[in-house]
């Protein structure tokens, strides 16, 4: 079976090193970036992942502005985009931003493990 490719944005090396752990040991194939621009360059070369895990608040830069060009771009639409943030209060804004979800920092991991598996089941024919 082939892994299901994930894209984890966060400017927490912590977080990313510790998601990164969780989703190989799950069998997924984990890119991670500490910038949200960074997954342009990357899907100009690479095959798009299943899934997107984004953080809201990154260093001088907002997940929802990146989630609002993966989104309007036709070959990046269909992507399950999942934002996290630990401002609670800001979930409807990141839903507003055409995320397909969001998840509350600090978060149980298998938690969002389960969030991930439902979108990727949902999405397997895209």
């Amino acid at each position: 079976m082939i892994p299901k490719k994930i894209i984890i944005i966060d400017d927490d090396t912590a977080i990313l090193d510790a998601l990164n752990l969780v989703f190989d040991i799950e069998g997924f194939d984990v890119t991670t970036f500490e910038r949200g621009t960074e997954i342009f360059e990357f899907l100009e070369n690479h095959i798009n992942p299943d899934i997107i895990l984004l953080d809201m608040w990154l260093k001088n830069e907002d997940g929802r502005d990146i989630c609002k060009k993966l989104k309007n771009a036709a070959g990046t639409k269909n992507i399950p985009i999942i934002i996290m943030s630990a401002s609670r209060g800001l979930e409807p804004s990141a839903l507003d931003s055409g995320a397909d979800a969001f998840i509350a920092k600090p978060f149980e991991f298998d938690d969002v493990v389960d969030q991930m598996n439902k979108f990727i089941k949902n999405n397997a024919d895209y």
